[in-house]
């Protein structure tokens, strides 16, 4: 047997320019191209504010404005998803977003399973997905899935609901999880640093895996200590608003109190900037290479398993041909037996209806005979009547011989 020897990698000094210093300006201009997608999901109980939060991420009007509806004993029966998509642009930078809304989440009288509807729509999106790579043609593949879903804590300023620890537990491993305060103005800022404290705490018991931006050796430091101070501040304390306030003749956006304005873009507010940074402007593709090679990647040999397919196959050289005919033969057999299955139906259903028919035969031919024999005895009874009827009419020799003698 023949060794294998390395040749060690040597690195050179170029003599001259040549020119692939260039190709990262080659791949921002094709993809500044292409554009962008981003998929975003918010959950949460109704009136924390999630619309709001959304218009403020992207300073645009997303949502339109709500309605308010007048309080009804109805109560919800499922959560429903709403889509809305939008093409934004920014500095010649085309970005295709779009929001999933899940209105009724947390407001049924038992929300046990409320989270149900939103696995079953994350891993419908992740079905999606898979369904097109498996297409001879892969070209035009569309992306839908959920990149990031930010979930919204109601500001208690105690522990995590029941409800909060479920949800987080049972969608951890199919998306990235954002944690976020809402209407953190409510509380003080001690209230929110305790709080904060004890959601992590109820996060680490329960083993709930949340998003944080990685950390890399080979980062440069201000990259190193900006992911520290994001880190720092999960889970966001946020405070959304799309309206500004006019603070010593300045305009900014926030909200007014009669002790003060809480700003949205100051981090001495709230963390609304920090979110903002990492869910846009330095972690957007590290949150869609999470979901594709961590979390779809998951899903996907999962499915490939429990469907009876055999995942190490796919890196094992085998030939395509073959894996083909062996997909085709295992289909066929699969068809045949379904076949066989629906002509046994078949045949059950067929003989089911014969017995039933030949029921109702002898039913109806019973009836028949009654009714006959009935009809029968009502002729004799009608006969036997007229028989009488007829022997004691007045013409008759008898009854005129009887009635001659009464009147002598």
């Amino acid at each position: 047997m023949s060794e294998i020897v390395s040749i060690p990698i040597v690195k050179k000094k170029l003599a001259g320019y040549v020119g692939f210093h260039n190709l990262p300006n080659q791949v921002h201009r094709k993809s500044v191209k292409r554009g962008f997608q981003f998929t975003l999901m918010v959950v949460g109980e109704s009136g924390l504010g999630k619309s709001t939060l959304v218009n403020t991420l992207f300073n645009s009007s997303l949502y339109p404005n709500k309605e308010n509806k007048e309080p009804t004993h109805e109560t919800p029966k499922t959560v429903d998803i709403q889509t809305i998509s939008a093409d934004v642009e920014e500095n010649g930078v085309k970005l295709k977003l779009t929001v999933i809304d899940t209105p009724g989440f947390g407001d049924f009288v038992n929300n046990e399973e409320s989270w149900r509807p939103i696995l079953e729509n994350i891993e419908a999106r992740y079905d999606a997905y898979l369904e097109q790579e498996n297409r001879v043609n892969r070209k035009r593949i569309v992306d839908t899935r959920v990149h990031a879903c930010l979930y919204f804590i109601s500001p208690t300023g105690h522990s995590l609901k029941p409800l909060d620890i479920e949800f987080m537990r049972q969608l951890a491993a199919r998306v990235n999880l954002i944690p976020v305060i809402a209407k953190s103005d409510t509380l003080t800022e001690d209230e929110i640093k305790a709080f904060k404290v004890r959601i992590l705490e109820d996060i680490a018991y329960n083993k709930i895996q949340i998003y944080q931006p990685p950390i890399h050796d080979n980062d440069d430091p201000e990259t190193i200590q900006e992911n520290r101070d994001i880190i720092s501040r999960i889970p966001f304390a946020i405070v959304g608003s799309d309206k500004e306030v006019e603070v010593n003749g300045k305009k900014v956006r926030g909200r007014k109190y009669p002790w003060g304005v809480i700003e949205v873009d100051n981090e001495e507010h709230c963390d609304f900037i920090k979110l903002r940074q990492m869910l846009i402007r330095t972690h957007m593709e590290e949150l869609k290479e999470y979901t594709n090679e961590v979390l779809y990647e998951s899903y996907r040999m999962g499915k490939l398993t429990r469907g009876g397919y055999d995942v190490s196959s796919e890196t094992s050289g085998m030939n395509p041909l073959s894996k083909f005919e062996e997909e085709k033969l295992a289909h066929e057999q699969k068809m045949a037996k379904m076949e066989a299955e629906m002509k046994a139906v078949f045949q059950q259903k067929v003989a089911e209806k014969e017995n039933k028919l030949k029921q109702s035969e002898e039913e109806l031919y019973a009836r028949h005979r009654e009714m006959k024999d009935q009809l029968e005895k009502q002729r004799l009874e009608l006969e036997e009547k007229k028989r009488r009827l007829e022997a004691g009419r007045p013409g008759t020799p008898e009854k005129a011989k009887k009635n001659k003698g009464l009147f002598k």
